[in-house]
């Protein structure tokens, strides 16, 4: 569309950069010479729906084969500001690329496969090497959340990072107040989520970054839970490495989503609780993520620890509220199935009926 409207219309950044490393490839993002308006002309020109997800910005999303493309006008920066910038359209692909964060997102290929190189991000990627467009101090400064994306970057695609790049980050910290909760948490959980994210950690520990964005975050026992996690084949989860290395009250200065929150809450609960109780209580997922933690803190846990916990999880109390009823109400109920489960956990869910029952009465007559 782009090609026979006379324009040049190039794949950028990730999906480029993923090719270029034999990654997956998700999202394939488009720049254009073209501005906006020419974009929505075209595509209504190709019988294709468009919609102007971010304008202002240059960009049109536009579905081909149910498919969106974001198709975003080159751009130059006029003015920036920490966390946002003024832009102007440009029909330089040397403008765009030079106002991208770090080299190997700033790759560019031709619908025929041809990689464009506008700031020698090619040698970058293959040596995965994580280096800033230009000077990487000016970089952070456009966008203090470029502080963040570094550490994400580097757990995933990096092993090696250009020379000065962890002073910049230093020196530009208080930058970082500029950012939002959200944001912050965002890009902390995508980072956790890479294979092993142990370097990246502990490298915004070592710069201060981390104790900005988590306080009293241990990055220390990171590695052993990747390790516990390979050796029980256990897909990478953040929020179990959060709750490994993050304080019991990280959530609320990160604005997670209600979920997240109460999943973090309950693993943290977790800790300490024997497994066979968590798996009764929360089921089997978290009690392996307990059982992962505990393993990574160097705790006992049992050599047969998946039995257990798959056996705990499939024996709900075979008592109900109904059993214990008219004889108890209200608190007294409560109390009684309290004592019921206190019961079937310490037999190891071999307690008869019966037996349940006559402990749930007792105590809920005596309530």
């Amino acid at each position: 569309m782009l090609d026979r409207g006379g324009h040049r219309g190039l794949i950028v950044g990730g999906a480029v950069r993923n090719a270029v490393l034999g990654l997956p490839v998700g999202d394939v993002d488009l720049a254009t010479d073209a501005e906006p308006q020419r974009v929505i002309d075209l595509a209504h020109a190709a019988g294709l729906k468009s919609v102007p997800t971010g304008i202002d910005h240059g960009t049109v999303t536009v579905i081909a084969d149910h498919t969106p493309y974001e198709i975003t006008t080159f751009r130059r920066d006029v003015e920036t500001f920490g966390r946002a910038a003024t832009v102007a359209f440009s029909d330089r692909i040397e403008d765009d690329a030079e106002r991208r964060d770090f080299t190997m997102n700033a790759l560019y290929a031709t619908a025929r496969g041809e990689v464009l190189d506008p700031v020698g991000g090619w040698p970058d990627v293959v040596a995965r090497r994580l280096r800033f467009v230009g000077d990487a101090a000016s970089r952070i400064r456009e966008d203090y959340l470029r502080i963040l994306r570094f550490f994400r970057f580097y757990a995933w695609y990096a092993t090696d990072f250009a020379e000065g790049t962890t002073e910049a980050i230093a020196a530009n910290l208080a930058g970082l107040s500029h950012v939002s909760a959200e944001r912050i948490g965002s890009e902390i959980a995508k980072l956790l989520a890479a294979p092993d994210p142990a370097a990246s950690v502990a490298l915004m520990a070592q710069t201060g970054v981390l104790a900005q964005v988590l306080p009293s975050a241990d990055p220390a026992p990171l590695p052993a839970l990747i390790a516990a996690e390979a050796a029980h084949d256990a897909a990478p989860d953040w929020l179990r490495r959060m709750a490994l290395i993050a304080p019991a009250d990280a959530a609320s200065g990160l604005r997670l989503s209600r979920a997240q929150t109460a999943q973090l809450a309950r693993l943290q609960q977790a800790a300490g609780t024997p497994l066979a109780e968590v798996a009764f209580r929360y089921g089997r997922a978290i009690a392996r993520d307990a059982a992962l933690i505990a393993l990574a803190k160097g705790l006992p846990v049992p050599a047969d620890w998946p039995d257990r916990i798959a056996r705990a999880a499939s024996a709900p109390l075979p008592i109900a509220a109904a059993d214990l009823m008219p004889g108890l109400r209200g608190p007294a109920l409560g109390e009684g199935l309290r004592a019921a489960e206190a019961l079937w956990l310490a037999s190891d869910f071999t307690a008869s009926r019966a037996d349940l029952v006559a402990a749930a009465r007792r105590i809920g007559e005596s309530a």
